[in-house]
C-alpha cells in the first residue's frame, strides 16, 4: 500500500466534498418538501390527487435512478418547447439536472416514509386538539406534523444516507464530485483500488456524521423517552449527617 499516493488522493478528493454535500443537501431539502406534498395527496381522499401521487411513487420507485438522470439530462433537451422555455438555462446545466433527478427520486421514497409517520399519529391526539378548538391547519402544524416527524425520522435517516451515496451517479453527467474526481484519478494512474478505498472512506465519514446528527435531532424530539434524572432529597442527607455528628 502506497501511503504517499493515498494521502495525495485524499487531498484531491477533499476538494470535491463540497459539491457532494451541496448535491445531497439540496436534493434532500427539496425532496422533503415535495415528499410532504405527495404524502398529503395520498391521504387527501381526493381521487385525482391520490391517483397522481400513486403514479408518481410507482414510476420513480420502479425505475433506476441512473435511467432517470439520463432521461432528464439527455432527454429533456430534445423537446423544442423546453429548449425555448425559461427553464432551459437551468436544465441545460448538469448540476441542476442532477439535483432535479435526485430530488424527484428521493421524494418518491420519502413520501411513503412521511405517509407512514402521518398515519401513526394517535387519533386521540387529534381529538384532543379539536376539543381545544384548534383549527385544522394549527392541528397539523402543532400536533400532527411534529409527531409524524418523530415517528418517520429513523426511516427517513436511511433515505438521507442513500441520497448521499446516490450523488456518486452525478459523475456520469460530468459533475466532478467525489466519485467523478476519483474516476479522473483512476484514468490517469490506473490505480483503482487505492482511489476507491479513499473515496469509500470519505463517503463513510460523511454518513457517520449524518447519522450522529440525526440521532441528536431524534434525542431532541423525544424528551419523553429520556431516562429521568434521579432527584435526591436534601432532608435524608441532612438527617444522616446529624446522626453521624451525634
Amino acid at each position: 500500500m502506497d501511503w504517499q499516493f493515498l494521502l495525495e488522493t485524499f487531498a484531491s478528493l477533499i476538494s470535491a466534498i463540497p459539491l457532494t454535500l451541496e448535491l445531497a443537501a439540496t436534493s434532500i431539502a427539496l425532496g422533503a418538501v415535495l415528499a410532504l406534498a405527495i404524502a398529503l395527496s395520498r391521504l387527501s381522499g381526493i381521487f385525482v390527487l391520490e391517483w397522481l401521487a400513486r403514479t408518481y411513487v410507482f414510476v420513480f420507485r420502479g425505475t433506476p435512478l441512473l435511467v432517470q438522470i439520463f432521461l432528464i439530462y439527455y432527454g429533456l433537451g430534445q423537446f423544442p418547447a423546453i429548449r425555448h422555455s425559461f427553464l432551459w438555462p437551468l436544465l441545460r446545466e448538469p448540476y441542476w439536472c442532477a439535483v432535479l433527478a435526485l430530488t424527484m427520486n428521493t421524494a418518491a421514497y420519502a413520501s411513503e416514509i412521511i405517509r407512514g409517520g402521518l398515519l401513526s399519529v394517535p387519533f386521540g391526539q387529534v381529538e384532543a386538539a379539536r376539543a381545544c378548538g384548534m383549527p385544522r391547519l394549527m392541528q397539523f402544524r402543532r400536533i400532527v406534523l411534529p409527531l409524524a416527524i418523530r415517528q418517520a425520522l429513523p426511516g427517513y435517516s436511511n433515505e438521507m444516507i442513500s441520497m448521499v451515496k446516490a450523488t456518486s451517479l452525478a459523475s456520469i453527467i460530468t459533475l466532478m464530485e467525489v466519485t467523478g474526481v476519483a474516476a479522473r484519478i483512476i484514468s490517469e494512474t490506473y490505480r483503482a483500488i487505492e482511489v476507491f478505498i479513499v473515496a469509500g472512506a470519505i463517503y463513510l465519514a460523511i454518513n457517520f456524521l449524518l447519522t450522529r446528527l440525526v440521532h441528536l435531532v431524534e434525542y431532541w424530539l423525544s424528551p419523553h423517552l429520556r431516562q429521568p434524572v434521579p432527584h435526591y432529597s436534601a432532608a435524608p442527607a441532612a438527617a444522616a449527617l446529624e446522626g453521624d455528628a451525634r
